[in-house]
């Protein structure tokens, strides 16, 4: 199966809709499976005694993405061939990316909040769940609440919500511990999941070893084009020419996988005659040899 790469836009758009689209073009053309944007308001995320006191959290709301982009986000990612994946950070914002995005996304500071969950669950498009900073308990408590709402395609994404997160903080063997959760008899659900890694190293070698030790089939990764986004001063995000490189070997890996079925491929498939016979245990069959044989007869004279 191939690993779907999400490459984050997070706030790195700049307010700027032709940015956006050239972060879904790049995004396509690096091998990415779709883009995810995040939709807020700052009112609407932190507390009014937050926002009275703190210019610095104020100031993010030149960080919002304007609902008008939606649609000509939408359009170029399907024109592109990607999804559209969003994280709603207010209730109304699931109606309002509802017609546009293909996954809905729950951001991890977001996952003890059931209502959410719920309405994105609702929709019946796929959710994927980060669970940064979360406890077991809280992570099986947001899964029972996606599931038992309806949601027939999940994916659980380890990650820590440090930006950026230390190589030695990553804790990939946690991907693990989320994809043998076990559900208690009592859900009356299949533990039907999968999981994967949403990236703040900016690390190949623990991209690289999500995928291939650890069987992560989605990572999600934040992008910026040129290092002018908002976010890329923070440590967290990768160029397109860092992580371009990383998507290759993944896909130039995925290549090999084949079908599974055991039988010999068309570029051996000249070599099978020339196996070892088991009656004399001479190379080639005997048929083989008979038919050669014959063959270097009739060229020679």
């Amino acid at each position: 199966m191939a690993v779907k790469f999400i490459a984050e836009i997070s706030s790195n758009h700049n307010q700027d809709l032709s940015r956006c689209l050239q972060f879904v073009d790049v995004a396509a053309e690096i091998g990415c499976s779709g883009i995810k944007a995040q939709l807020f308001r700052v009112d609407r995320l932190f507390a009014p005694e937050i926002l009275a006191t703190s210019a610095q959290h104020r100031a993010r709301k030149d960080w919002e993405l304007p609902v008008s982009f939606l649609p000509a986000i939408a359009e170029r990612c399907q024109a592109r061939g990607i999804l559209f994946a969003c994280t709603p950070f207010y209730l109304e914002a699931v109606a309002e990316l509802l017609p546009f995005v293909d996954i809905f996304k729950i951001a991890s500071y977001e996952l003890l909040w059931d209502a959410l969950l719920i309405a994105c669950a609702q929709t019946g498009k796929p959710v994927i769940l980060s669970t940064g900073m979360a406890t077991l308990s809280e992570v099986k408590q947001a899964v029972k609440t996606i599931l038992q709402a309806g949601c027939k395609q999940l994916t659980v994404l380890h990650c820590s919500s440090a930006y950026p997160t230390p190589v030695d903080e990553a804790n990939l063997a946690a991907l693990a511990t989320l994809d043998t959760m076990p559900i208690p008899a009592s859900w009356q659900y299949r533990r039907e999941w999968d999981v994967g890694w949403s990236d703040h190293t900016v690390s190949p070698a623990v991209i690289l070893r999500a995928v291939l030790c650890w069987h992560a089939s989605v990572v999600e990764f934040h992008l910026d084009l040129d290092g002018t986004g908002d976010e890329f001063r923070t440590g967290h995000c990768w160029l397109p020419e860092q992580i371009a490189p990383v998507i290759q070997l993944i896909r130039d890996g995925e290549r090999a996988d084949g079908d599974g079925i055991k039988q010999p491929v068309p570029s051996e498939r000249v070599d099978v005659a020339w196996r070892r016979d088991p009656i004399d245990g001479l190379r080639p069959l005997r048929a083989t040899r008979a038919a050669w044989v014959t063959e270097h007869r009739e060229d020679s004279r």
